[in-house]
């Protein structure tokens, strides 16, 4: 995978050289050496490394096999969590195209409501793939690049604000929902949907939670979320004063004391912001 980073890292080449000179002679490396070749290492790549480091006396070498170690089970465990996301993905919905649905931004008063629809192969697997509010910006960013370099179909749909007032949230949301679906330009044998039954689409399978137990729902959240926070960071210069870049259009205090200072924008949805304006 390519990011902004990369220019930075070193390749992947130059890091296995440094592994594969680490374990063929562990004593002539000295320990800054050792503990590069264990931080560039891969989760593939080091078994054998830390292997050939067992019986390095040096302290230093020692102290960074043990962190390496735990880096692993930590590793392997979130490789177990995400393997079980694909799995049950095929339990829900059998062999076929499987489209994940899911929304960001329901419960936010200004913006934009955000849905993704997203079909992941098998193959590669995503690692550290999970429900977009578990993970940091910076990892979402990440994991959104690798989403949008493997899926099969992205789609993605917005409800602006005055639809949103004018329509309400459950209307808006099946909008969304069968927009987004329409979007990704295939024909999926399931569509597996975060949430409760929304009737969208003939083969709807429905998951609560299943943006934390589903991979490709998990990868539309991400996507969905990624895709909104950029709107709502663009809109923060086109309105100033709101937080919009930091709030992304949800009820923060900041965010509230500048609707009670200011005033509602277009931006708004103004149905959702009634109490802090009566207040």
């Amino acid at each position: 995978m390519s990011d902004s980073s990369a220019s930075s890292q070193p390749s992947d080449a130059t890091s296995e050289a440094l592994r594969q000179r680490v374990e063929s002679n562990p004593s002539q490396a000295s320990v800054s050496m050792v503990r590069q070749a264990i931080r560039e290492a891969g989760f593939d790549g080091l078994p054998k490394l830390l292997e050939a480091l067992e019986a390095d006396p040096r302290s230093g070498v020692r102290s960074a096999v043990r962190s390496a170690r735990g880096r692993m089970e930590r590793e392997a465990a979130q490789r177990r969590r995400v393997t079980g996301m694909y799995e049950y993905a095929r339990q829900l919905g059998g062999e076929g195209i499987l489209l994940g649905v899911d929304e960001v931004g329901r419960g936010s008063v200004a913006g934009p409501l955000t849905v993704a629809a997203v079909a992941l192969p098998d193959e590669p697997v995503i690692w550290g793939i999970d429900d977009s509010k578990r993970l940091t910006p910076e990892r979402r960013e990440l994991l959104e690049t690798q989403i949008r370099q493997h899926a099969l179909a992205i789609g993605i749909a917005h409800v602006p604000p005055a639809d949103i007032d004018a329509c309400g949230m459950a209307a808006s949301l099946r909008v969304a929902m069968t927009r987004a679906i329409a979007e990704a330009g295939i024909e999926p044998d399931a569509v597996l949907i975060d949430g409760l039954p929304m009737h969208v689409h003939p083969r709807e399978i429905d998951v609560v939670h299943g943006d934390a137990r589903v991979a490709c729902i998990a990868a539309a959240s991400i996507v969905a979320k990624v895709t909104r926070d950029r709107i709502m960071v663009k809109a923060d210069t086109r309105y100033p004063g709101y937080d919009f870049a930091k709030s992304k259009g949800y009820a923060s205090p900041d965010h509230i004391a500048a609707i009670r200072r200011l005033g509602l924008t277009d931006y708004h949805r103004a149905t959702f912001c009634r109490n802090f304006l009566e207040d």
